[in-house]
């Protein structure tokens, strides 16, 4: 069990070192459209800052909302065991 998990740790980092360059080539590429968006008064920035939020939120959103249906689940449980 303990080697999966070390394999399944490495697998992750090589594939995070793997494709951190095509990560950071699209950052570098909403940075210049949100700058030049606000150099000629252009509300796509505004648009781009709020689709970071959504895609931002939902992950811990969804991560919120199981952690607590798991909590009430446990919480049953233990009550009624």
């Amino acid at each position: 069990m303990r080697v999966r998990s070390v394999l399944l740790l490495l697998t992750v980092i090589a594939l995070v070192v793997v494709f951190s360059d095509a990560t950071f080539a699209q950052c570098a590429l909403c940075k210049a459209n949100a700058e030049s968006s606000i150099q000629q008064g252009d509300s796509t920035a505004k648009g781009l800052n709020a689709g970071i939020m959504y895609l931002l939120i939902i992950p811990y959103a969804t991560v919120a909302g199981l952690g607590y249906w798991w909590y009430s689940r446990m919480r049953k449980t233990e009550s009624e065991g």
